[in-house]
């Protein structure tokens, strides 16, 4: 076979990242960063086999795979075991799989696939809704688990559907309300309202030529807004109280710190040691396998979802930085590459794929930083977990699989 048209940039970065990140699990636990070694293994003769098989096959087969997909989330309720709070695993023996993981890729197929089709109209609301049935059917199936974390990933998809023409004002209405959600918890929702109302009338006044109240249609959309606004606000503090425990004091910890006493010795453990142990790298670290706080063992799950504080302290400010320098690079990458591609379903399923890494590296960092609440969301390619690194890695593959097609079409 010819290597003409494999991306040689994305397979180093891909490689590049995923060593690094054997290395560093293997620093936390040699046993683990062996067996690490090993899922890598798995990973690349099931992901450089794509390219024994026609490009087309993953789009002809598309949904098939995808009910597969579902089949395997649905199955979780009655056979999956508990791992962390959340039903999402099925154990074989000494092996354990997580079928979210896959769910992204195939997920991912079926929407490519019905972008792809001659019917597909983004314009029109039945296309829309199609597409976010695709999307939601397994939000519902791992919400039922419940993990949170891998629902949050889910939005990633809407990126995709984004650059094919989706109003990008999803996007702002969606973080507009998640926004007011969260700042109600703390702040009283008439407070809310009240400063709501105000911007509204301040933004009225500004535009006032070009959105005249005059007209019946406008007015009663400013009431609608500031009503459903509203409604959300002074909700939010009744839902806060309904969720579970951990998932209040994990948000209360991003607003009040986890050095609060009644956290620092539970819920915001993980993150105080996390911060010290990335803290006290300094700018060029302590050296591999000298971590302090690694080789002690104070993060508990310093091996997959905290693992970037190993790097932290091991590799210091430099060594994060490339590791941050790598993961834009490689996603760009993709990024680019997707937009390149002559085939839709091609396009949709790169857009998908660097989105989805996207939401997992921004959440990830955000989450051992204590910037975003601790959800449970893997580094792709460097934290500890077999179902992790073999459906990530799958995922990259393939794509380099139909993009290598693309670059040999005559079309």
């Amino acid at each position: 076979m010819k290597l003409r048209g494999i991306d040689g940039l994305m397979l180093f970065l891909y490689l590049l990242i995923a060593l690094f990140g054997i290395a560093n699990v293997y620093s936390v636990d040699k046993g683990i960063g062996m067996k690490q070694f090993f899922w890598f293994g798995i990973s690349l003769v099931l992901g450089f086999s794509t390219f024994m098989v026609r490009p087309k096959f993953f789009e002809n087969f598309s949904g098939l795979f995808y009910l597969f997909g579902l089949i395997l989330l649905a199955g979780l309720l009655p056979f999956g075991s508990v791992v962390n709070g959340a039903k999402a695993w099925y154990k074989l023996g000494p092996v354990s799989l997580q079928p979210v993981e896959f769910s992204k890729i195939l997920t991912a197929m079926m929407l490519a696939n019905y972008v792809a089709t001659p019917s597909f109209n983004i314009k029109n609301s039945q296309s829309v809704m199609m597409s976010m049935l695709i999307i939601f059917v397994p939000i519902v199936l791992i919400l039922l688990q419940p993990d949170v974390g891998s629902v949050l990933v889910f939005i990633a998809f809407f990126v995709a559907l984004y650059r094919e023409g989706l109003s990008g004002w999803l996007f702002i209405v969606g973080f507009y309300f998640a926004a007011i959600f969260l700042f109600s918890i703390r702040i009283s929702p008439q407070m809310i309202l009240a400063g709501l109302s105000g911007m509204v009338v301040v933004l009225l006044i500004v535009f006032r030529k070009r959105f005249p109240l005059k007209r019946l249609s406008n007015l009663f959309l400013v009431a609608f807004f500031i009503g459903i606004s509203g409604a959300v606000s002074f909700a939010s503090p009744f839902v806060f109280d309904k969720l579970p425990r951990h998932q209040r004091d994990r948000i209360m910890v991003l607003f009040e710190g986890e050095q609060k006493k009644e956290y620092r010795d539970g819920i915001g453990y993980n993150l105080l040691y996390s911060k010290t142990a990335i803290g006290s790298g300094g700018f060029w670290g302590k050296g591999y396998k000298e971590g302090s706080v690694t080789a002690g063992g104070f993060v508990p799950e310093q091996r997959t979802d905290f693992i970037f504080c190993t790097v932290g302290e091991e590799w210091g400010f430099v060594g994060s930085a490339v590791l941050l320098i790598c993961y834009a690079l490689f996603i760009g990458r993709i990024y680019y590459l997707a937009e390149t591609q002559k085939s839709t379903f091609s396009r949709v399923f790169g857009y998908t794929l660097a989105s989805v890494l996207l939401m997992h590296f921004l959440i990830n960092i955000g989450m051992v930083t204590g910037l975003f609440p601790t959800v449970g969301i893997p580094l792709p390619f460097f934290s500890y977990g077999g179902s992790s690194l073999l459906a990530f890695s799958l995922f990259t593959l393939i794509f380099l699989r139909l993009n290598y097609a693309d670059k040999n079409s005559l079309l």
